[in-house]
């Protein structure tokens, strides 16, 4: 089989975990407004909130809607019968707008909707950008830094360890109740990058050094009736028509 991007040694003596799923494919939503907003504050050093209200509310921006378009087209070049028999999508705006615009290249494929696959809660830095993080509580931003990001949970929050903690019980539900499906994940950087760690099985190394998954991208886990194996790591070849194809959180 061909190296996977991303893939190092230390993965070949992981215990994959069961599962009969035919296939798999974890999608990032689109670019939001908040990869936007986050990316001018960065850009320009500000340290203020730029967006406001609820994260599971921020919705894609004109280039993340052009993207769940891109993301429709690759959809619908799959042949009969090979494509996903079945949807589940996070409960956030973004990324059931995505597969909303996706939907128009999968006419009659049953669509769940599942809290778990929801982003990373940030407790009482949600939409904090880092520069904001720093400017309001600077010894949390140094925490944040020295425990990285993987391990760092902020108040009322998340690390990335817990979601992969709610991702596990996911995919282990489903491997029990989509034996023999195809199935197609819409969700979050956060959800795909903690896919690929438990899938990779007992044993898989933390990753601490893994980019994050672009926007609108693809990651798909081939089955072969026993064990998801990882085939193709954050695609976005059906983006090349499109202008800054990769968000930024």
């Amino acid at each position: 089989m061909a190296a996977v991007p991303g893939q190092d040694d230390r993965h070949a003596g992981a215990l994959l975990p069961p599962s009969a799923v035919a296939a798999l494919w974890a999608v990032r939503h689109g670019q939001s407004t908040a990869d936007v907003a986050f990316a001018e504050a960065e850009r320009t050093g500000s340290a203020d909130l730029p967006v406001a209200g609820r994260d599971s509310d921020v919705p894609l921006s004109v280039l993340g809607q052009a993207q769940a378009g891109a993301l429709a087209g690759w959809l619908a070049g799959h042949a009969p019968g090979t494509g996903p028999d079945l949807v589940v999508c996070s409960p956030y705006v973004r990324a059931r707008q995505t597969w909303e615009a996706m939907a128009v290249a999968a006419a009659d494929v049953p669509v769940l909707v599942d809290e778990r696959l929801r982003d990373r809660e940030m407790g009482v830095f949600e939409l904090h950008p880092a520069g904001a993080l720093k400017a309001r509580a600077s010894e949390e931003a140094v925490r944040r830094a020295l425990l990285g990001e993987w391990s760092y949970r902020p108040p009322g929050g998340e690390a990335l360890a817990d979601v992969a903690l709610r991702v596990r019980d996911f995919t282990s539900e489903l491997a029990r109740a989509a034996a023999g499906r195809r199935v197609l994940v819409v969700a979050h950087d956060a959800v795909v990058i903690a896919l690929r760690y438990v899938l990779a099985g007992l044993g898989a190394p933390v990753p601490h050094d893994l980019a994050p998954a672009p926007n609108a991208s693809v990651t798909h886990w081939r089955g072969d009736g026993h064990h998801l194996r990882l085939a193709h790591w954050g695609q976005t070849a059906h983006l090349t028509d499109l202008t800054l194809a990769e968000g930024t959180a």
